[in-house]
């Protein structure tokens, strides 16, 4: 192998509380020559704010924007053209680095491998170059440890749904699992809402907003009567319905 080529180092920074990021991020943020991280156009990345204070001083910082395709449902051949498009170009830049034999970052909320933007450059570069991923704390175990819920004990099934979920099947789902964590919030709320009210769970459901943050919030979800939620929103249904 080309000793001149760099490694890819995917580096989970956790939920959102600096102080959740691991000993083994901060050190490879201390010594990485780019850092990338992805963001909204016009966004700053929360993943950015979180680990910032660790970056060298000369590092590079390469932003990866995405593009503006909230108009158009994820399911359309159209925003799946675009978003492909995006992480394909995205992917070469960090190639561009990677060849240049500089030690590439990619920062991620949470964990790298669990919802995370990381993973789509990881199955397009990982086989290409040297490569390696740093765990993070996930946001629903911030958020379940911040509100001290038992979430699942013994022989409970958890189960993590992303509110993306049309209704129906997310109702199916929750009526099947004792514990579930739902991800991607936002305007599917009342679904969310609603598929839980199906399901028989809506009164153990807890909204956690922001967990681990400065400004987090919690509430029973069947206590809140607005419809919207920000992007780092996630609904609690712990199961060990019969603690011990």
């Amino acid at each position: 192998m080309n000793a001149a080529i760099g490694q890819l180092i995917g580096v989970g920074v956790g939920p959102g509380d600096p102080e959740l990021m691991t000993l083994k991020a901060v050190r490879t943020l201390e010594s990485a020559d780019v850092v990338a991280h992805f963001a909204k156009a016009g966004n700053n990345s929360h993943a950015r704010k979180i680990a910032s204070a660790h970056f060298r001083a000369d590092a590079e910082e390469l932003p990866l924007l995405y593009p503006v395709t909230t108009e158009i449902h994820r399911h359309d051949d159209a925003y799946k053209t675009a978003i492909a498009a995006f992480y394909d170009a995205s992917a070469a830049r960090v190639a561009e680095r990677l060849m240049a034999g500089q030690t590439v970052a990619v920062l991620s909320e949470g964990d790298p491998l669990f919802y995370g933007s990381y993973m789509h450059l990881h199955v397009r570069l990982a086989h290409r170059f040297p490569t390696q991923v740093i765990p993070g704390v996930t946001g629903m175990s911030g958020c379940w440890s911040q509100a001290g819920v038992p979430i699942s004990q013994g022989d409970d099934v958890l189960m993590v749904l992303p509110g993306t979920l049309d209704e129906t099947a997310l109702a199916e789902r929750l009526s099947q699992a004792d514990a579930a964590v739902i991800m991607k919030v936002g305007r599917n709320l009342p679904k969310i809402r609603r598929a839980l009210a199906a399901a028989g769970r809506l009164d153990r459901a807890l909204y956690v907003e922001r967990g681990t943050m400065a400004d987090s919030t919690m509430t029973p979800l069947a206590e809140r009567n607005d419809d919207r939620a920000p992007y780092f929103a996630i609904v609690l249904v712990p199961g060990w319905e019969q603690a011990a």
